[in-house]
Order: C-alpha cells, then sequence, then structure tokens
C-alpha cells in the first residue's frame, strides 16, 4: 500500500442505548449470523463507546460510528452521522422557546 492509499475506516451501525456522558454515547450494535451446526440465524450484539462531539444523539436514535484512534481507555470510535432519529425527539439547538 502507498503513502497515498488510506486504510477503509471501519463502519457500523447501531442504536444508542445510553447519553448520560459527556461528549459521549453507548451503542449497540446488532448482527445476524447462521448458527454451524444448526444452520439457524441467530442474534448477536456487542455495546460500543463512541464519541459524540456535539452531544447531539439521544437514545433511540439510529448512528453510524467509524473507527478511529484511542481517546480514551474504552472509547475507539466516533459518530460519523445520525441516520436516523428517535421517534418524538428533539435536537436542542441552545435556542430558548418563547
Amino acid at each position: 500500500m502507498s503513502e497515498n492509499e488510506q486504510k477503509q475506516k471501519v463502519t457500523k451501525t447501531g442504536v444508542v442505548t445510553s447519553d448520560k456522558m459527556d461528549k459521549s454515547i453507548v451503542v449497540q450494535v446488532d448482527r445476524i449470523i447462521m448458527h454451524k451446526m444448526y444452520r439457524r440465524y441467530i442474534k448477536r450484539s456487542a455495546k460500543f463507546m463512541a464519541h459524540d462531539e456535539t452531544n447531539s444523539c439521544r437514545i433511540g436514535d439510529t448512528v453510524e460510528i467509524v473507527e478511529s484512534r484511542p481517546l480514551s481507555s474504552r472509547k475507539r470510535w466516533r459518530v460519523k452521522r445520525v441516520v436516523r432519529r428517535a421517534v418524538g425527539q428533539t435536537v436542542a439547538t441552545g435556542e430558548a422557546n418563547a
């Protein structure tokens, strides 16, 4: 691989399960695999901590995360974009509605 070519970063899509931390969220990523012996599909899930610079993600949002350098002891992902907002959720813009 030459200097001009960059490694493609891994992206995952999942649902936000926690947004209680400052600039951090927990994303649950589900995947479906086939059982080797029984040939049935089973669901596996994993949780990833991701960096949310703007604190815009809320619980229930579907987000796309991308791998990055280590940001803390458990945080290795960043929020790339919000794919779909949770039903009934709005993003706070910092303006007071009068």
